[in-house]
């Protein structure tokens, strides 16, 4: 081992121990959040990289021990879990201006997006003007504009799977996708996930999931790194390039936008008519209409994929939903976002498949500025703050039968009135909380519900194989989305599909 290895090791060992030392000194009056025993110098550190693997899965174990608040030490660095929605609720939202930061990591957030990806960039004034800008455009009202887009896109998905049925999941891919390509940039729907543009954009996803997992880069672990120059640190060197090759690629898509003159509707065309108002560089927009993208595709195929699986395991639910689309809706045309209030069900459903099997289960992680005492606990400034959303949606207290999929429980006795748990943001926990919520929730809401309705009036949707029924225990997770393993099942059109679909749509 070099001198140089010795030496880091021995500054992070200094480090550590004098980040430990105080916080032992502060913390002597109030004690920490509870946990899981830890060893010297590293704390919980070898227990988190052991449990790693759907470690949501363990916190809540923990829960059941220790409570609605988990402290971890990962190496001097405080991570404090937040099991329950009430804590959630409390410090995110009640205390948002000290929980709105994200954690510094170097590599996708500084490197790899250049400090401009409003998923990573700190809480302060250029979070502001992005915020703001999403706000302009996509807001709930806002949203409304883009129905047609919507609709349209589910007719086409629909003619999909009537020529290819057991490539559902490709198609819904292909679905969101194509769906929130036209709105932010305008573009008419896409024939194919192979087309350039569509699989430059998941490569930048790729990337950036990859980064944003702690520990793939060791300048997340040892931020002095970022100091070397790149041609010293080919991390460093290859990020660079990339972030040069993602703005490329970001800012010909907006500026083929701007070009239009503004002839379609989208998103980036707002940023444009905007301009003045928002104050953001060529790159800040072009950067803000990418990652709208990226955060918008993957997560809406996902929740899509739990609708399915919920379908072939709970038929009779899939059963009840036709009754109310066929009363409603009827056999002669599609659903529209004009039935939406009279389809409760249909938003129950939309609302049951986000809370039973949470696509993102931790959340995106938070940072906190101040050290602040909850509920008799000392957490620490500078503190990693994650909302275990699974242990919230698995609360028994909460949602009886937990494990179960019973969209009743989002609906009165009547099945006519919303009712939304406490605590949530209209009715899940799916969007985030406090000021960081998901700035794309209206678009994907709304995607989903125009879908799920579509599926359930023009489909009977069954196991391939009754002998063989997939688990909702078997789930893939690529470290930043959870979904089912890939499973089979049978997509029979309904009688009226066909001639009904034939005489809406061209493709």
């Amino acid at each position: 081992m070099s001198s140089l290895h010795l030496g880091l090791i021995f500054l992070a060992v200094i480090l550590v121990g004098a980040t430990i030392f105080n916080r032992k000194k502060r913390s002597q009056a109030v004690p920490l959040p509870p946990g899981p025993q830890g060893v010297p110098l590293l704390g919980n550190l070898p227990w988190f990289l052991c449990n790693s693997n759907f470690i949501w899965l363990k916190f809540t174990e923990l829960a059941q021990f220790h409570g609605e608040l988990i402290y971890l030490n990962l190496a001097g660095k405080s991570v404090v879990v937040l099991n329950s929605a009430e804590a959630a609720f409390d410090l995110l939202d009640q205390r948002g201006s000290n929980y709105s930061n994200r954690p510094e990591l170097i590599m996708a957030s500084k490197i790899l997006a250049g400090g401009v990806h409003i998923g990573f960039v700190p809480y302060g004034i250029l979070w502001r003007k992005l915020r703001k800008a999403v706000h302009f455009g996509l807001n709930k009202k806002s949203a409304e504009a883009y129905f047609t887009i919507q609709e349209q896109e589910t007719k086409v998905l629909v003619r999909r799977l009537l020529k290819a049925p057991d490539e559902w999941h490709g198609h819904f891919n292909l679905l969101a996708a194509s769906t929130i390509l036209s709105i932010v940039y305008g573009v008419p729907y896409s024939l194919s996930l192979d087309e350039p543009h569509i699989r430059k954009i998941y490569q930048f996803m790729e990337h950036m999931l990859h980064a944003a997992v702690p520990g793939n880069y060791l300048v997340d672990i040892f931020p002095f790194l970022n100091r070397l120059p790149p041609w010293l640190a080919r991390f460093k060197q290859e990020g660079l390039k990339a972030h040069q090759t993602y703005t490329d690629l970001f800012v010909s898509l907006l500026e083929s936008e701007t070009n239009k003159s503004y002839r379609n509707l989208s998103f980036a065309a707002s940023l444009s008519k905007n301009e003045k108002d928002l104050g953001l560089t060529i790159k800040e927009k072009a950067w803000l209409a990418g990652s709208l993208f990226g955060g918008g595709s993957d997560t809406t195929a996902s929740v899509l994929s739990v609708f399915m699986l919920a379908m072939i395991l709970h038929p009779h639910v899939l059963k009840k939903a036709q009754a109310e689309i066929d009363q409603v809706v009827g056999k002669a045309r599609m659903p529209c976002f004009q039935d939406q209030g009279n389809l409760p069900y249909i938003g129950a459903i939309m609302k049951e498949a986000l809370r039973w099997i949470p696509i993102t289960p931790l959340g995106l992680a938070r940072s906190s500025n101040d050290p602040l005492i909850y509920k008799g606990h000392y957490i620490p400034g500078n503190s990693i703050i994650l909302t275990n959303v699974w242990a919230m949606n698995r609360n028994p207290d909460v949602y009886h039968n937990p494990t179960e999929f019973i969209p009743e429980r989002y609906l009165s006795s009547d099945n006519k009135r919303e009712i939304r748990p406490k605590y949530t943001r209209e009715g899940t926990h799916a969007f985030g909380f406090g000021r960081r919520v998901c700035p794309g929730s209206n678009i994907a809401n709304n995607t989903l519900f125009i879908t799920i309705a579509t599926m359930v009036w023009g489909f009977d949707i069954t196991l391939s194989d009754p002998s063989h029924p997939p688990s909702m225990d078997s789930l893939m997770d690529n470290g930043a989305v959870l979904r089912p393993c890939p499973f089979k099942c049978s997509l029979s059109p309904r009688p009226h599909t066909e001639s009904t679909v034939s005489k809406l749509v061209d493709e």
